[in-house]
């Protein structure tokens, strides 16, 4: 009788010792596209990324900059007032309608050979949005105006 309950024991710890591996194997997919690092153009212009590493990248979209493509491609500039980053939008929507020189934007994607490749945009939603990030950034860099 003691060796049946020491039996269902074992099975019961590791069933659940199994169950625990699971669920963090699960939640460490979840999050490997959910976590991705805030940079600033400075950030990025002191220490590049690595090539394969997708990151978060925002400033403001500098003045004269932008340069429409074929269909939904384009380029632009990221700046935070101190250092200039390239991008080259390479996502599948097209420009947001909000999305125009002088504004905040965080864009994801990739820094590779001295160009960001964005796959996705973040614009504002309203004419009085700006990313904490970006507010955060452009305070860095002393370039902030507020709106009064």
């Amino acid at each position: 009788m003691k060796s049946l309950k020491k039996q269902r024991r074992i099975q019961v710890v590791a069933a659940a010792a199994v169950a625990l591996v699971i669920a963090v194997a699960l939640i460490g997919y979840g999050f490997s596209d959910g976590i991705n690092l805030y940079r600033s153009p400075t950030q990025v212009s002191e220490a590049a990324p690595q090539p394969d590493e997708f990151f978060q990248l925002g400033g403001l979209v500098k003045d004269g900059s932008m340069v429409m493509g074929t269909g939904v491609a384009f380029d632009f500039v990221i700046t935070d007032g101190v250092a200039d980053i390239p991008v080259s939008y390479i996502g599948k929507d097209p420009k947001p309608d909000l999305f125009n020189e002088g504004q905040g934007t965080i864009a994801k994607g990739w820094y590779r050979n001295g160009r960001f490749e964005a796959r996705e945009l973040l614009a504002k939603h309203d004419e009085t949005y700006m990313p904490r990030e970006v507010i955060d950034t452009l305070k860095a860099s002393g370039q902030y105006k507020p709106d009064s």
